[in-house]
Formats: structure tokens, sequence, C-alpha cells
């Protein structure tokens, strides 16, 4: 009990709707996970919680994805 992984973690509507903008982006692009974590000098797995929503980011990885994905870090940001 008490064990955190990425499937008990909460995942809020801002972590969500920030997934989705992350995921639209990179569609947008044609760009894999894989890809963008390369880029972005994150791993793979990280970006799939990431777009799932699953994460609360951190700013440095905010600005990391924005420049993979060649858009501002408020273009991430939902609405």
């Amino acid at each position: 009990m008490g064990k955190k992984g990425p499937y008990n973690r909460k995942r809020t509507p801002l972590q969500k709707a920030f997934g989705m903008k992350v995921r639209m982006r990179r569609y947008e692009i044609e760009m894999t996970q894989e890809e963008l974590a390369e880029k972005a000098d994150l791993h793979p797995t990280y970006v799939g919680s990431v777009e799932r929503g699953e994460r609360n980011i951190a700013l440095e990885n905010i600005v990391a994805l924005a420049m993979a994905l060649g858009c501002s870090p408020k273009d991430l940001m939902p609405d």
C-alpha cells in the first residue's frame, strides 16, 4: 500500500489537457513519441505519460517539449 506508480497517479483535468495539447501538436507535425523524446532529451515512456496526463510536469520539461515541437510553451498550455 502507498506505492505510487503511473496507474495510481491522479490525472487532473489540467494535466490531461496539457497532455492532449502536446499530443495534438506532435500529430500536427507528424512526429512520433520516440522522435519527440529524443529531440527533447526525455525518455519515451515519460513523454507517453505526459501525453496521458499522468505527470505533473516540471517547467524545464515543458520548455524542452515546446522547443522540440517547434512552438512556444504557452502554445501547450490549456485554455
